[in-house]
């Protein structure tokens, strides 16, 4: 049977008390049946007392309701699961923050898997950073062709606008959704926003790193899977969130960090611009190019970007 999600105005009604896990898992699913199970037995495998997890199925219209009810099955009273309509990866997330009954939140996608022995790392770590609301672990890649590779921690910067610049900017900072683990505090800035299919959250950890103490993992945490997805598919979802999320972000940190906001805008235009190159969506390439240029007039001496768009303008 699946849990029915909690009416919002119980919501209030939640105490500090009613928490007695740390950590809950979120595993979001929608048409994910064939790697579900994997995701799930992940955190089934080395959970204990403290840990939550808590499946959301996003109105699948594949058999991922048959693979849920074949875990509660095999797992009986070991994790919760919520069916709802679909409303897309932001939706899920903030119902799981609602819904969780834990204070530190973990979103694993369902095609991913936490690495062995990794929840006790990180509750060990939770205890002993009582000040920290994010915890950035790390996590290890694999491609196609199985493939591994470990993306280590790089020295965290001291100050909040130095670790923002290097998450939006440098990005010499990676956070990975499953690679770390966020306290609810963090969401009392703003959740995730639903009008996004793409990017949602890029506001999140930004304000994250901006408003709230941080701390590092150095153990991997995610089993990251890297997979030949339709280019075109996300790029229509990048179009669609287009240069909306630099609003989003910025409007989520303090003044002493809007420098940033020129350099990011035209950052997120020459990623859009390339993604549009290379599923040769020569309209929206070009716009993107422009807006960048308009905005910083040196996108000319990127040479990598240049060409491509040079290439475009000769074609037609």
């Amino acid at each position: 049977m699946l849990d029915k999600p909690v009416p919002l105005s119980q919501e209030g009604e939640r105490h500090q008390d009613q928490r007695p896990e740390l950590i809950c898992v979120i595993i979001p699913a929608y048409n994910y049946a064939s790697s579900l199970a994997r995701a799930a037995q992940s955190i089934l495998g080395q959970r204990d007392a403290r840990t939550e997890l808590l499946i959301i199925d996003d109105g699948s219209t594949d058999v991922t309701p048959a693979v849920i009810d074949a875990l509660h099955l095999a797992y009986p009273g070991q994790f919760r699961s919520i069916r709802k309509e679909n409303g897309g990866l932001a939706s899920v997330r903030n119902l799981g923050i609602r819904e969780s009954r834990a204070d530190w939140l973990v979103f694993l996608d369902a095609d991913d898997e936490f690495v062995p022995g990794a929840l006790g790392k990180l509750i060990e770590h939770i205890d002993n950073n009582a000040q920290s609301r994010l915890v950035m672990g790390e996590h290890i890649s694999i491609n196609a062709a199985g493939n591994r590779r470990r993306h280590r921690n790089k020295p965290l910067p001291g100050s909040a606008f130095e670790r923002v610049k290097g998450y939006l900017l440098d990005k010499t900072i990676g956070l990975s959704n499953g690679g770390c683990a966020m306290h609810r505090e963090v969401f009392s800035m703003g959740d995730y926003p639903e009008r996004f299919r793409n990017s949602e959250d890029l506001p999140v950890f930004a304000q994250a790193l901006a408003n709230f103490p941080v701390s590092q993992l150095n153990e991997p945490l995610l089993l990251l899977y890297k997979h030949d997805d339709s280019l075109r598919h996300h790029t229509g979802y990048g179009q669609q969130v287009g240069l909306q999320v630099v609003d989003e972000v910025f409007s989520r940190l303090p003044e002493s960090m809007q420098s940033m906001r020129k350099d990011f805008y035209v950052q997120r235009c020459l990623s859009l611009f390339r993604s549009a190159y290379l599923a040769k969506e020569n309209t929206q390439a070009k716009t993107f190019f422009l807006h960048a240029l308009r905005m910083d007039w040196r996108v000319l001496l990127n040479l990598s970007y240049s060409r491509k768009a040079l290439r475009i303008w000769l074609r037609n």
